[in-house]
């Protein structure tokens, strides 16, 4: 399957003490970065969080995040931390000493404090094995979501591929034209201005002519890439990095074309396909 790196899952759990959440979101990035964001508590996880989660993904910027919500009871209700309290009140007191204009903490602002209201410990031998319970789960979500998004992407893509090379097949058949049309017009003008057909001369100008507007080896080469593109597609996996190569290569050859060009059929196209190609690499950013 082909994966979008962009993705988003939660997976929550009700606990006798209270919620466990675990949320992952993940945008594009040239790399893997593995954000967490864990409570204290839970902090021993990390290694094993970033092991699973590194697992599933090789690129793209991840924010893992869980949650705890603890649950109060009228048997359970937070507690002031007195250590804290006084050494708050210290502090304050040596504050306004050194500077007698500054205004003392008011209740609201100690109760803010981070630390002051105690909550009972969470049960972090209980959470450890739900949180990564959860963390599984979630990461089941995450992929499906990245699956269904990489679906898309390809559908978009493919269709895009289809196009160039049906804009491929216009070109094709117009270079002969092309030349025929030029080989008409350089006879009248040389007829013209020596009075009398020179062939040898008028052979080497055609052959140069048609040297220089032969776009089959680029349409060729345009046409091997698009094959590969649909292989890699098919393929999936970790295909991004090969995707964003092939559109360079894509970009290179469609932009010759359009030099090569002497006809507005031809010139159409290939902007058409330079419009294609556009579209394809901004979507490709967001593939694994």
């Amino acid at each position: 399957m082909i994966y979008s790196m962009t993705g988003f899952a939660v997976a929550t759990a009700e606990l006798d003490t209270g919620s466990l959440m675990v949320e992952i979101r993940a945008v594009n990035h040239r790399y893997l970065d593995i954000q967490m964001r864990l409570p204290d508590d839970l902090r021993m996880l990390e290694p094993a969080l970033r092991e699973a989660v590194a697992a599933q993904l090789t690129r793209g910027k991840v924010d893992c995040r869980i949650g705890f919500a603890a649950r109060q009871s009228a048997q359970n209700p937070a507690q002031l931390n007195h250590d804290l309290l006084r050494q708050l009140a210290l502090w304050s007191s040596e504050v306004q000493a050194a500077l007698p204009g500054a205004g003392g903490l008011s209740v609201a602002d100690v109760l803010r404090w981070n630390g002051v209201l105690e909550n009972a410990a969470l049960p972090a031998d209980a959470l450890s094995a739900t949180a990564l319970g959860l963390l599984q789960q979630a990461l089941r979500e995450f992929s499906a979501a990245r699956e269904r998004e990489g679906g898309k992407l390809k559908s978009f893509l493919l269709q895009r591929v289809k196009q160039i090379e049906a804009l491929c097949d216009i070109v094709a058949p117009r270079i002969p034209d092309a030349v025929a049309a030029y080989e008409a017009k350089l006879a009248a003008r040389l007829r013209q201005a020596m009075q009398n057909s020179d062939d040898e001369r008028l052979r080497q100008e055609i052959s140069l002519f048609a040297s220089k507007i032969d776009v089959d080896e680029e349409l060729s080469r345009l046409r091997t890439h698009l094959a590969e593109m649909k292989r890699v597609l098919e393929k999936g996996g970790a295909a991004g990095k090969r995707l964003d190569f092939l559109m360079q290569e894509l970009h290179r050859e469609a932009n010759t074309l359009g030099a090569k060009s002497v006809d507005a059929e031809v010139s159409r196209a290939s902007m058409e396909m330079k419009l294609l190609i556009e579209q394809m690499r901004e979507q490709i950013q967001n593939i694994e």
